[in-house]
């Protein structure tokens, strides 16, 4: 198998990640809010949530993650490309891969949860969790297009300050709404 090959099925495995992140937490929010319906709903849409939610993540979100770390570890090992692990942007790359795979298995917490009736996140919560993978995404694919070629460290932290900023602005905005 080539090496432009074993690249193209780790961005396509990580694409399929991204896609299971992004939509078992939308799933999630689902579920919650569910909860607040009359009770013969409420169970109907449970329990299609909880089936929804584990064929999302059992049969493409966690093989797509590992699928995405099996043709990466892949790229390192293959001839003549051993050194990418000593690249610094990769350093920074994989510490956002490694905070994604937190992600990835908080939200198999969250799963777990769901599933045994224990809703100990609101349904904004999980609205701004959710962003956390849009903003990991959009860094690790700034890290690698650029490589050396701008001042990613920079930029990555200019991007979570600006994105935390907006966070935190949301809330502001969502209690003022509420007054």
């Amino acid at each position: 198998m080539s090496f432009e090959t074993i690249k193209a099925l780790h961005i396509i495995f990580m694409v399929s990640w991204f896609a299971g992140l992004f939509y078992i937490v939308r799933l999630f929010i689902y579920h919650t809010e569910a909860q607040t319906r009359p009770e013969v709903e409420r169970d109907i849409l449970s329990k299609q949530f909880v089936e929804m939610e584990k064929k999302l993540w059992w049969i493409i979100t966690t093989p797509a993650m590992i699928l995405t770390v099996v043709f990466g570890v892949t790229m390192f090992v293959y001839p003549g490309h051993g050194y990418l692990i000593y690249q610094p942007w990769m350093h920074v790359k994989l510490t956002f891969v490694v905070l994604l795979l937190v992600y990835h298995f908080t939200c198999q917490k969250i799963l777990f949860n769901l599933k045994n009736n224990r809703f100990k996140w609101t349904s904004g919560g999980l609205r701004i969790w959710n962003e956390v993978a849009t903003l990991a995404l959009v860094a690790i694919v700034f890290i690698v297009i650029t490589k050396g070629a701008m001042n990613w460290w920079k930029g990555t932290i200019g991007f979570f300050g600006v994105a935390i900023g907006l966070m935190l602005l949301i809330k502001l905005y969502k209690r003022l709404r509420k007054t």
